[in-house]
């Protein structure tokens, strides 16, 4: 199966990543189309449908894992490939509404979200970049606060507590994809983040890496 070339967001909660790939599926990147997969995305909309893909146990522990802020470990990993699967048939298979989806950008968004789970990933997807939105704890909060990039409303986990846990995870577990890609030949692309960045204004910085 031929994996379709894609570029891997990666920052903690809150960093911008959901309004930063959903403008790149807009505008395009780099003179292609995009197509955006938001994992977390995905999944919350599977536990409010009770999608006919899965069966009541899996949406049960889908459910938990939101619940949670908990991460897909590998042995869960047929859930997030036929979430995946699901996607790039609708969104960049022969039916695809993007034009020319063959040489769309597929954006990973929430999917690997540590190294064991790259390896998985890896069978489906060619990951050739890496965008790194990086920022404190503090611009952090500041930015769910303030809903800087407009797409907190309505999330139940947005809570001091959960916040700080899930940076503390980014950390330790999601950061670490930086040194996998970069072993792999895939470059890193960082944007530091502040509590007033916007969606455009990182667009327009990897623009501007990409012509540097």
């Amino acid at each position: 199966m031929d994996r379709h070339e894609a570029i891997l967001l990666i920052g903690p909660t809150g960093s911008g990543k959901t309004p930063l790939g959903d403008l790149l599926e807009e505008r395009g990147l780099w003179d292609r189309p995009c197509a955006h997969f938001d994992f977390g995305r995905e999944l919350r909309r599977i536990a409010r449908e009770d999608g006919s893909l899965f069966d009541a146990d899996e949406i049960n522990f889908i459910r938990e894992i939101l619940e949670e802020g908990a991460l897909l470990e590998n042995e869960h990993f047929h859930i997030a490939e036929k979430i995946l699967a699901a996607f790039l048939a609708g969104r960049l298979g022969p039916q695809a509404a993007i034009r020319d989806p063959q040489s769309a950008l597929l954006v990973l968004n929430g999917l690997p979200r540590h190294v064991a789970q790259a390896a998985d990933a890896d069978r489906i997807v060619d990951v050739q970049t890496i965008i790194h939105l990086n920022c404190t704890p503090e611009v952090v909060l500041a930015r769910i606060r303030t809903n800087a990039g407009g797409d907190r409303a309505g999330r139940a986990d947005d809570d001091l507590e959960s916040v700080r846990s899930k940076f503390a995870l980014f950390e330790e577990r999601t950061k670490p994809l930086l040194a996998h890609y970069a072993a792999h030949g895939a470059p890193a692309l960082e944007i530091d983040v502040t509590a007033n960045t916007v969606p455009e204004e990182a667009r327009k910085q990897l623009e501007r890496i990409s012509d540097g």
